[in-house]
């Protein structure tokens, strides 16, 4: 398995403009090409470490999550990464390896280690190793119902965990789930997409749910909206509720990536 990272550096003053950016009223497209240095933040609490912010709540548009992709250098991390008590995550990593510690104990997290941090639950994360470690952190704020209890932490990989078909696909079109869809506990899922060459989504998809789409593998053409873009390896797609979506995969290899999606609650009523 393979996971995009983003380039960094920045492009030579040689380069001509490419990876044109597109932000509408419904959809945002960032390609790899516009993650470099002058755009990352650094972070309270956080040592030899930088963010890429590629989502975060906005009125109007997406308004449940923010997504970072984090890069760690050797040595850094945080003991405090997190203060918001209402923020559950998932951490995703894409390069090197990462030390975390939770309720459960201690972790080591290597490239397509993932975890679940419930909300409230203390943890911290560190690179002890020689090499920098990146990894995509997804924060939401967590929704209780009142008779339902909350989700507790959990870690895996991506690897151990095989994709479950698609009804009717033929194995073209896959998801590798990492939490139940049943499970009503959770009301986030960060889930990987997978397609093979020549799959599809053959309708537009017309939802509730708010995305964040960051391909970790392969190419496609992608419906956003009203546009066919062209996606590939570090690209990230940002669509609100009830954008149209579809998919034909290209290229000879599989086309993967990182999906959230906010599931299993109530639309928010303003009275």
């Amino acid at each position: 398995m393979t996971y995009a990272l983003p380039p960094a550096g920045l492009p030579s003053q040689s380069d001509t403009l490419t990876g044109t950016s597109i932000f509408t009223e419904a959809y945002a497209f960032m390609p790899a090409g516009v993650m470099r240095d002058i755009v990352t933040s650094a972070l309270p609490h956080w040592t030899n470490s930088r963010a890429w912010i590629i989502a975060r709540p906005l009125s109007g548009f997406a308004e449940t999550f923010s997504q970072y992709i984090m890069e760690v250098s050797a040595g850094g991390g945080s003991d405090r990464p997190e203060d918001n008590t209402n923020a559950e995550a998932v951490l995703f990593v894409v390069e090197g390896t990462l030390v975390l510690r939770n309720s459960m104990g201690t972790h080591t997290l290597t490239e397509g280690g993932y975890a679940y941090l419930p909300a409230g639950e203390g943890w911290t994360l560190h690179n002890t190793s020689a090499a920098k470690a990146t990894f995509h952190w997804v924060r939401k704020r967590y929704e209780p119902v009142d008779g339902i209890p909350r989700p507790e932490a959990f870690v895996t990989n991506d690897k151990d965990h095989a994709p479950i078909s698609m009804p009717d696909t033929d194995g073209k079109w896959a998801t590798t789930r990492f939490v139940e869809p049943t499970d009503l506990r959770h009301d986030m899922h960060v889930n990987i997409v997978t397609f093979q060459p020549g799959g599809l989504i053959p309708f537009e998809e017309t939802h509730v749910m708010e995305h964040g789409l960051y391909v970790i593998e392969g190419t496609a053409e992608y419906l956003l909206n009203r546009d066919w873009v062209s996606v590939g390896p570090g690209d990230f797609m940002w669509l609100r509720a009830f954008c149209p979506q579809a998919c034909r995969a290209t290229g000879d290899g599989p086309f993967r990536y990182l999906l959230y999606k906010d599931v299993n609650r109530h639309a928010k009523l303003p009275w």
